[in-house]
């Protein structure tokens, strides 16, 4: 699969904290979908997974940290995948994450 060179402008607000310009779709594929699939609309959610394989988005599910716990669980439940596999979902993330965020 051939993923294009840039992100959409229109999805730039979702990377505040990024180098939108310098941000490479291919090479930062991961940090991207976390990004889109936690924090985008239903266009930016469309756009990524026509973009990236279902392979890839599934990895990002289970590798990364950084989806909040109503996304992971959203989304391992589209994909099919079990909470067991979903590191954000696990302990001792879950514990640390309770210290920080108390609400």
């Amino acid at each position: 699969m051939k993923l294009p060179n840039k992100l959409p402008e229109k999805f730039k607000t979702l990377f505040w904290d990024t180098d939108f310009n310098t941000l490479d779709p291919y090479k930062k594929s991961h940090y991207i979908i976390n990004r889109i699939l936690d924090k985008g609309n239903v266009e930016a959610v469309r756009w990524a997974r026509k973009t990236y394989s279902q392979d890839t988005i599934k990895f990002s599910l289970m590798k990364l940290r950084d989806f909040s716990l109503k996304s992971a669980t959203f989304w391992a439940t589209i994909y099919d995948i079990p909470f067991h596999q979903i590191i954000c979902l696990q302990e001792p993330y879950l514990t640390t994450r309770r210290k920080l965020w108390q609400h």
